[in-house]
């Protein structure tokens, strides 16, 4: 079979990811569980994946032995393509991405995101772990800044996932490799190219991740994706990637810039097919940023917890809301919970009326 088949047949599915291993039938990932195909098995996914790559991109591939890539088939989808070796043979994971970008309201993003995408500078974290869904929600926002402001936005991704068309905003997209080197590279020059909106696909290391923050403290506004898996522990580990004797500095400038931290997970509907994500958000008031500065990250739960007039929710509050409307099952609302035991005492007393 071309690869283009076995794409298709996965859009035709519903599903997110295609596995591709030498001696395997193709396995696809739907609503988040692998299913193995009865397509016939690989026999070299070499073959497969070679005819979708230039000659750089394979000479690549043999030297560096890891390659990510996008690939589009029209009117079909785009795919993220990640390339890799395992037991001496080509392996290669094909994510589908939608052609068509969700909105805020399509996605069931906090209210406040919306609030969050206007503001003029500063610094937004979208936070969670691997295939969470942080490139659709960041691919959501810088969307509602298409649509409602006009401003020039440079985004510099791993590959270029949703493309978007310009509305009211200018949208430049860079990819690495293609068109910079690294994310730091193009940091450095980004300040020449008049950007009111910058969009970091991942803050991977100290340079980056000090490129960006001074990027949002010079008057932009600043999106960036950290693999955290909660919104206080981000705060650490951006700072924890500089030296001891930087933190405290870095503490400071995070704690002007930062705006907002959304941490997202994703859970299995149980009303209708499909994953639903759950969020955790704090937003900077004068105490979080008060917290970040004396490094008290610790105590940041109890700000998010009674700060639902300024758009916060904890992880285990947004839960007990999916599990009122009944969206997902209680074993997996606790399989998520930052705290399992306190979370099954607070849903027994607001959903189940006091009983398990």
């Amino acid at each position: 079979m071309h690869i283009d088949d076995m794409l298709k047949q996965l859009v035709a599915e519903e599903g997110s990811d295609l596995h591709l291993k030498a001696g395997e039938p193709p396995v696809f990932r739907i609503h988040g569980k692998l299913k193995r195909t009865k397509m016939p098995v690989v026999g070299s996914v070499e073959d497969l994946i070679f005819p979708i790559l230039n000659e750089e991109r394979r000479k690549r591939l043999r030297e560096f032995m890891e390659l990510d890539l996008s690939y589009e088939i029209e009117g079909v989808s785009r795919f993220r393509v990640n390339c890799f070796r395992q037991r001496g043979h080509v392996g290669a994971v094909l994510r589908a991405i939608p052609v068509k970008i969700k909105t805020i309201d399509d996605l069931m993003l906090p209210a406040i995101t919306k609030d969050i995408c206007l503001r003029p500078r500063g610094l937004v974290l979208v936070t969670g772990p691997t295939g969470s869904g942080k490139s659709t929600s960041l691919a959501a926002m810088i969307d509602h800044i298409n649509r409602n402001r006009q401003c020039h936005v440079m985004t510099i991704e791993d590959p270029i996932e949703f493309v978007h068309e310009d509305r009211l905003s200018e949208i430049n997209q860079r990819e690495l490799e293609i068109d910079t080197h690294s994310f730091a590279a193009a940091l450095k020059h980004v300040m020449r190219q008049n950007p009111d909106v910058i969009l970091v696909g991942e803050m991977r290391d100290l340079e980056t991740i000090s490129l960006a923050i001074t990027a949002a403290e010079t008057g932009h506004l600043v999106f960036a994706t950290l693999h955290t898996t909660d919104a206080p522990q981000t705060i650490d580990r951006a700072v924890d990637v500089f030296p001891p004797e930087q933190q405290n500095q870095i503490r400071m400038q995070l704690a002007v810039t930062i705006q907002a931290i959304i941490s997202q997970t994703l859970l299995p509907r149980q009303d209708t097919q499909g994953r639903i994500a759950a969020f955790e958000v704090i937003v900077a008031t004068s105490a979080i940023r008060s917290l970040v500065r004396e490094g008290k990250t610790h105590q940041i739960y109890t700000d998010i917890q009674s700060g639902g007039e300024h758009g916060m929710i904890t992880l285990d509050q947004y839960l007990i809301g999916l599990l009122k409307k009944r969206y997902i099952s209680f074993e997996d609302a606790v399989g998520k919970s930052s705290n399992p035991r306190d979370f099954e005492q607070l849903a027994a007393r607001m959903v189940h009326g006091g009983a398990k």
